[in-house]
């Protein structure tokens, strides 16, 4: 058995969630912040046979495209605390970071 721990843009997370359940996966979901930009994002536990992990990426990947996104002038960059962008700036967000981790135990109690 694998844990797929999926890390996406809250504004993917939606139809991520739907479309993983459709497909007959249990997921929990859970709220997260990032860190560049900080803005919510979501974080999904997916438990699920070895032999699944692949199909669960595949959802992952086509649900959760990059994209280009302008960010505003006087904007705050996390990682350059104290730092703002004087002029609309072109970030990339959106994707998806994937773990996936072997688990001994499961149990529903």
């Amino acid at each position: 058995m694998k844990l797929v721990l999926t890390i996406v843009q809250d504004s993917d997370a939606g139809e991520l969630q739907k479309t993983l359940i459709g497909h007959g996966f249990g997921v929990t979901k859970l709220a997260s912040t990032g860190g560049f930009l900080r803005r919510g994002n979501t974080t999904f536990l997916i438990g699920v046979k070895d032999a699944e992990v692949e199909a669960v990426k595949e959802i992952v990947t086509e649900k959760c495209c990059e994209r280009a996104e302008l960010l505003a002038p006087g904007a705050s960059l996390a990682d350059l605390e104290g730092v703002y962008s004087g002029q609309v700036t072109e970030v990339i967000v959106g994707g998806a970071t994937i773990f996936v981790m072997n688990i001994e135990e499961f149990a529903k109690v």
